[in-house]
């Protein structure tokens, strides 16, 4: 069996024996626009509980747009035009108009990367494009406190502006069910204090805190009611195929133009199988999202659902950028340290987490259920400790350190998840069996 799994810009395509018993699980066709700048035009002038966005602009001097940050396949070059196009139509000015990278903790984007992150060279030079610094605190103001506790501070350049727009990208989410709308607003442009908060084992812990759910997901319920204090919020959501091209958008009310997009995305996302397997492979994504580990244990989190107790998740990941943040490497180090139930103990009781050592407790999921084995060319040996994970030889070409695995186990009932993260498979057999 030849498959190609994403990996990095370009993909690594295996080649498997035969004889293996190899499933592959991947999204059906999704349909795609003939004329992707005309859907989205389309959608701006057929909104969901709203007006065009031209009429929600009248009267406004101010327009701040969140995007998000380069971790996201977000095409925004198809995107920001027409929404520019709409707001000069109606008068506003392109120095006011802000466009905020919700970047959340993560590093900010500059130089070519925000380029490529913003797709269009016009619109970089006559729009203010800015980074989010969660650590900022003059950049933040204080909204009020949730229901559950969680300071709410977001970035006044947001809160303060006359138009809110959020655009983003709808994919299964392993700790909120799925990204995109109020995702964006929190964690992307909330203070540190905030999103350390919500990130506490209290809320991950919850078995609802998980890949495509959203009924009963306190992470989901807590941002829900973060986007709520804001008032009007607008949303241009997209989905996208396997190969990054666009297939569904639309634009409205932020939380009823994001429920449509979900359930356009759960069409295609979910996959219910009757069975688990022996070893499941993987992949981080591809780039952007296999840049780092940190990013990577998304796809060992979309796994596990069917590995069977004491199977494998082989996850093929470039890790360019490496582990991810010192924050996360310190996080790793304990958890290789403390052994998976230390760690767990160590961060139960806090009521803000460190930053970053999140990733580490969601990492702990698949680890309780399976041998974690990370295909990744670009991690040094020193960080390659730090993952918790079996990691290939020297030289190790990734048909025989699958053969490697497989032939420990004796077993070669296999599953393949070429897209990693974006596509999530379900047991909904018999768990006895």
């Amino acid at each position: 069996m030849q498959i190609q799994m994403n990996y990095g810009r370009n993909g690594i395509e295996l080649d498997l024996p035969d004889e293996w018993t190899s499933y592959a699980i991947e999204k059906s066709g999704m349909p795609i626009p003939a004329d992707p700048e005309q859907a989205i035009a389309e959608a701006l002038n057929s909104p969901v509980k709203a007006l065009s966005l031209s009429e929600e602009a009248e009267g406004c001097q101010t327009v701040c747009i969140l995007i998000c940050d380069i971790t996201r396949p977000v095409p925004n070059g198809l995107i920001l035009p027409p929404v520019f196009e709409a707001l000069k139509s109606a008068g506003i000015k392109p120095d006011n108009i802000t466009i905020l990278v919700a970047t959340g903790l993560h590093r900010p984007n500059k130089g070519e990367e925000l380029r490529e992150l913003i797709g269009n060279d016009q619109i970089l030079e006559q729009v203010n494009v800015v980074n989010h610094f969660a650590g900022n605190d003059d950049d933040h103001i204080f909204i009020s406190t949730t229901k559950r506790g969680t300071p709410v501070k977001l970035d006044r350049r947001f809160v303060q502006a006359d138009l809110k727009i959020v655009t983003g990208l709808v994919e299964p989410h392993f700790m909120a069910g799925y990204s995109g709308g109020r995702k964006v607003i929190a964690p992307g442009i909330a203070h540190r204090d905030t999103i350390t908060t919500f990130h506490n084992a209290q809320f991950l812990e919850h078995p609802n805190s998980a890949n495509c759910v959203l009924d009963g997901n306190p992470l989901h319920e807590e941002l829900t009611e973060i986007v709520c204090m804001l008032g009007r919020i607008l949303a241009v959501n997209t989905v996208i195929d396997d190969k990054r091209n666009l297939s569904f958008v639309n634009y409205g009310e932020i939380s009823e133009s994001h429920a449509w997009a979900i359930e356009y995305m759960r069409r295609y996302a979910e996959i219910d199988l009757e069975r688990r397997f022996q070893t499941v492979i993987t992949s981080g994504g591809g780039y952007p999202l296999d840049k780092t580990f940190y990013q990577t244990i998304k796809g060992l989190v979309g796994a596990m659902d069917i590995v069977r107790p004491g199977g494998n998740i082989i996850i093929f990941s470039e890790c360019s950028e490496g582990l991810g943040t010192p924050e996360f490497i310190k996080a790793q180090k304990r958890m290789v340290e403390l052994g998976t139930e230390g760690f767990l103990e160590s961060i139960r009781k806090k009521k803000q987490a460190d930053i970053d050592e999140w990733q580490t407790e969601m990492q702990l999921k698949p680890m309780e259920i399976a041998n974690i084995h990370l295909y990744s060319d670009a991690l040094s040996e020193e960080d390659r400790q730090w993952t918790g994970a079996n990691c290939q030889k020297a030289g190790q070409n990734p048909e025989s350190f699958i053969q490697g695995i497989i032939e420990s186990s004796s077993n070669r009932d296999i599953a393949i998840i070429p897209e990693g993260p974006y596509v999530i498979p379900r047991f909904q057999g018999n768990t006895s069996v």
